[in-house]
């Protein structure tokens, strides 16, 4: 059987060539079909970023150039096992990519590299439960440190959503200070529209009336999973 990694290059040569055999087609017309910029498609096809298609981004393409789902990464439907309890799994299941990069509850550690280092599965009926924002937009990282314990403990896992860049709420942010990553909650002043930032664990310190402008956020901290 064809494992995942043969499978999803197999995927983005079927779809590099079905674009070569139609007249007219480029990477940045089928990226247009799809509603993403011109170099989406190209990107995915030559270095496999994103790993996989979006599943509604495939089945439009695939419908556009009249070929089964499968052949651009779906699931095969006469591969079904038994019952169809593992098919019907697979369908349900959507891959966020994984970093090897430990932002700090802390003091900050530096980012030296940021390519994915691994994927983790979450449900997509869970997914969306949570966030809006396509998988490819969101990423997973291991907290360090202890400064917002209890929330977050060292060694913990989070859900990043990448879309979610604006401090309107008192939420938990991934941020970079003095090129350090960070793990803080920030909170708005709705008046003059600074910025508190604060660790949940009261011996660690806090910042209050920060610039909004000087504050570079990346993300916003969705989901935590832990290991007991």
């Amino acid at each position: 059987m064809m494992d995942r990694t043969d499978a999803d290059l197999a995927a983005r040569q079927r779809l590099d060539m079905l674009i070569a055999q139609t007249p007219g087609e480029s990477y940045s017309s089928v990226s247009a079909l799809i509603g993403r910029n011109h170099s989406y498609i190209q990107q995915y096809i030559r270095r496999g970023q994103p790993k996989r298609l979006q599943e509604a981004d495939r089945r439009k393409i695939a419908d556009y150039f009249n070929v089964a789902d499968h052949e651009l990464g779906g699931p095969r439907q006469d591969l079904a096992a038994p019952s169809g309890f593992y098919e019907a799994e697979h369908q349900s299941l959507v891959f966020v990519d994984r970093y090897d990069v430990r932002p700090s509850a802390g003091h900050g550690s530096i980012v030296d590299h940021d390519s994915p280092c691994g994927e983790v599965p979450f449900r997509i009926d869970h997914l969306k439960s949570l966030t809006p924002t396509p998988p490819d937009r969101l990423s997973v990282l291991t907290v360090k440190g202890d400064s917002m314990y209890p929330t977050l403990a060292d060694g913990d896992e989070i859900l990043v959503d990448q879309d979610e860049r604006q401090p309107h709420r008192d939420a938990i942010y991934v941020l970079r200070l003095e090129d350090a990553l960070q793990v803080k909650r920030v909170s708005v002043n709705p008046i003059t529209g600074r910025l508190t930032i604060k660790s949940d664990n009261p011996l660690y310190e806090s910042w209050s009336d920060c610039d909004p402008q000087r504050t570079d956020l990346l993300g916003r901290v969705i989901w935590v999973g832990r290991r007991l």
